[in-house]
């Protein structure tokens, strides 16, 4: 699979730009702030109907102007999917696949898999918990449509119940029934992802240890945990323990939205004790880790867009995994720096067909 046209209209920095990509491997190149950052999440948006660094929809659209267009033409398994995301000031975003409108968003997810890399991810290792689980849905979802469905009902029921919350808080009253059914709902729909979550990691942290290890060269164990309060018992007994608790903060302070992981090097926190190398590594490893599974669920090569990824990485480590090209582990690449010699120079040693576009 690859994206072989890009057209941008109005999106972020852009007023009007066409791109015609390589198969495998693409170089944007050129000074900070000229708008490489956002051909990558251009992309990213065409493939998952949302931005990786601004979720806020209008505020993708360029300054000054009403709308945006995003429109790629993709190739996957000799067929060409025509995607087009766009947006209006006001209005909701409209995302068509081969000219015809999805009604669900979440339909699009899966189709077209895409991995980041990116200065970002570092908030997975040194923001809250929200992150972390942001990260294990947006993997897990991409290949599974009824995990993506469930969650997407437990978020609605949630803040149905945090809205009765307010109220009763509010009005001073209180009534059971109308909770009850909320919580009844909540639990089927957090059984389903927390046993989700739980298989997934037990696939998932393998193939992170085993990336690690090799970006490392075997220096040291890393661990991930799952902290679920679902491992305590089921979410309906957990609901009544904690019903003062809710009435009184108006919240619900149950559930697997309050899910996270514990990342570990040496059985220490990796937050607190990792160096600033071993932060890089695992976020790598995690990153790849993640490449790893969605293609091996998908059975396709999934688009990987690599953002100043020097930042993170020397050049030995970037010339080790643009490499991957070459041995058929990754399909198309994306590659974004400020140095055109330099991703020149690792590029050409991976004897690889590119592009390199000067921005």
């Amino acid at each position: 699979m690859h994206l072989k046209q890009l057209s941008l209209i109005n999106y972020k920095n852009f007023e009007s730009e066409t791109f015609e990509f390589d198969s495998k491997i693409n170089c944007l190149v050129g000074a900070n702030g000229i708008g490489k950052t956002n051909v990558l999440d251009s992309i990213y948006h065409l493939s998952l109907g949302k931005s990786y660094f601004n979720p806020i929809t209008s505020q993708n659209i360029k300054h000054h102007e009403d709308f945006f267009v995003i429109d790629g033409e993709f190739v996957k398994q000799d067929r060409t999917e025509k995607i087009v995301v766009s947006a209006k000031r006001g209005q909701k975003k409209v995302i068509k696949r081969n000219s015809k409108a999805y009604e669900r968003f979440s339909e699009h997810v899966g189709l077209l898999p895409v991995v980041i890399i990116s200065p970002a991810d570092r908030d997975l290792i040194t923001e809250g918990s929200d992150t972390r689980r942001k990260f294990m849905d947006g993997i897990i979802s991409q290949n599974d449509k009824t995990y993506l469905d469930n969650l997407i009902s437990y978020n609605k029921v949630l803040a149905q119940r945090n809205a009765l919350l307010k109220y009763f808080a509010a009005n001073r009253t209180f009534e059971s029934s109308t909770l009850e059914v909320y919580n009844e709902q909540l639990s089927n729909y957090a059984s389903e992802i927390f046993e989700t979550r739980t298989l997934f990691l037990e696939s998932f942290i393998p193939i992170f240890k085993e990336r690690y290890q090799t970006i490392s060269n075997n220096k040291e164990q890393v661990t991930i945990s799952y902290k679920s309060q679902l491992k305590k018992g089921n979410l309906a007994s957990l609901f009544e323990e904690r019903l003062q608790k809710d009435l009184q903060r108006q919240y619900t302070t149950v559930g697997t939205h309050k899910d996270d992981l514990d990342f570990g090097i040496e059985n220490h926190p990796i937050k607190r004790f990792g160096s600033q190398g071993q932060q890089k590594s695992f976020l790598i490893a995690l990153k790849l880790a993640q490449y790893d599974f969605i293609k091996a669920k998908s059975k396709v090569n999934p688009i990987l867009l690599l953002d100043d990824v020097f930042d993170k990485l020397d050049e030995q480590r970037v010339e080790q995994i643009v490499s991957l090209v070459s041995t058929g582990e990754l399909g198309q690449l994306f590659i974004s720096d400020t140095h055109p010699d330099r991703t020149e120079a690792v590029v050409k040693n991976t004897a690889q067909d590119y592009k390199m576009f000067r921005l």
